[in-house]
């Protein structure tokens, strides 16, 4: 299974689908990166394959980032690899 996470502007959490093949994934990959290359706000919708009921409309001037990765077996931990957040505490 291939995850692909959309950076989103101003949103702390990215937004996910998967497809189950690397054809698939590098496919849509490309379809999203092109949207972000072209700098014209139009409007993507993308399904999830994993989870089939799953589906996400993004304009595309929203996205900042698009990764994608394969995502192994033993990965249930909830972890994301690839993208983290530093939080400041008060002191």
């Amino acid at each position: 299974m291939y995850d692909i996470d959309l950076i989103v502007k101003s949103t702390p959490v990215p937004l996910s689908i998967q497809r189950k093949s690397e054809e698939d994934a590098k496919a849509v990959f490309a379809q999203i990166q092109s949207a972000i290359e072209s700098g014209e706000p139009k409007l993507l919708v993308l399904t999830c394959e994993g989870k089939t009921e799953k589906q996400v409309a993004i304009v595309t001037s929203e996205l900042s980032a698009v990764q994608l990765s394969q995502k192994s077996a033993g990965a249930g931990d909830g972890k994301r690899t690839g993208f983290f957040s530093i939080v400041a505490g008060d002191e």
